[in-house]
Parts: structure tokens; C-alpha cells; sequence
């Protein structure tokens, strides 16, 4: 083999090598941005994973936000109609956020409590993430009972 096509040859395999590396790195990092939603009722199914950062959706529940005086730090509940999950965020808060409304905030389970690292609220009066309504009508199809097939035939 002559020196030039040798040359070629390490060349070639050092960029396969370069790409591959690239890559790797790439899919490693896209994987730790990867944030999953859950509902309370799938967390506390244990669904979601000890550590995971994950996405935790459904709506405010109704005389669960509380705020202490002089303190960044809000403690609220998150309901999916089935199961009810406590949420801790430190920060402000967006300006649409409030009870019975939907939410979609981005943390980690700490013990039984979820700690957000950010809150996002729904935008009109009419909007639900898609995302969300999705995984609370599914919680709810769960339970529904089938009607016997003699009352569906006269209906």
C-alpha cells in the first residue's frame, strides 16, 4: 500500500470515529433533556422513577396553594382527578397561575413531595395542554363502568 491511500485510509477512520464520538455525545446529552409528563396518579404509581426529572401535569387543586409571608416559596397540589400529588416551587410564579387550572411544572420527586424547578400555567380560559387533558382522560376512562348490552340497545 502506498503512503498517500494509507494516509487516506487513517484519515477515513478518523472521521468515522470523530462522527461516532459526535454522536454519542449528542444522544447523551438529548437524553438527559428528555422530560416525560406524568399525572399524580401515574407518580404515586411509581410510573415516573425514583430520580427521574420529569413533567408533572393536571390542574391546581382548590385550596391547596399557600405561600408563606415574605417567602418565594409556594407549596400547592396538583390534581388529575384521580390522585392529588403535593408540589413545592421556589420563584415567581407565571401571572396566570392559579387554583383549578392547569399546570404543567418540570421537576423531580423529593420523598412524597414533587419540587418544581419550573411552572408553566395554561393562557386563556378555554386551553388545557394537550398533553395533559390526554393523560387525565385516559385516568378517567379507566373508570368508566360499560353499559350492559341490553340498556346500550335501547338507547
Amino acid at each position: 500500500m502506498n503512503p498517500t491511500r494509507k494516509r487516506r485510509l487513517w484519515l477515513v477512520l478518523a472521521l468515522v470515529v470523530a462522527a461516532a464520538i459526535a454522536t454519542a455525545l449528542v444522544a447523551m446529552a438529548l437524553q438527559r433533556n428528555v422530560a416525560y409528563l406524568y399525572t399524580p396518579s401515574e407518580v404515586l404509581k411509581g410510573e415516573a422513577g425514583e430520580r427521574a426529572r420529569f413533567r408533572l401535569g393536571g390542574m391546581v387543586a382548590a385550596g391547596s396553594f399557600q405561600r408563606a409571608e415574605g417567602s418565594m416559596q409556594a407549596h400547592f397540589r396538583v390534581d388529575d382527578g384521580d390522585a392529588q400529588l403535593p408540589v413545592v416551587y421556589t420563584g415567581i410564579l407565571p401571572d396566570l397561575f392559579r387554583e383549578k387550572q392547569a399546570v404543567i411544572a418540570t421537576g423531580r420527586m423529593q420523598g412524597d413531595t414533587f419540587v418544581a424547578e419550573e411552572v408553566l400555567a395554561k393562557h386563556d380560559e378555554t386551553y388545557m395542554p394537550k398533553e395533559v387533558a390526554d393523560k387525565m382522560g385516559m385516568a378517567h376512562r379507566k373508570h368508566d363502568v360499560p353499559m350492559p348490552a341490553d340498556k346500550a340497545s335501547t338507547q
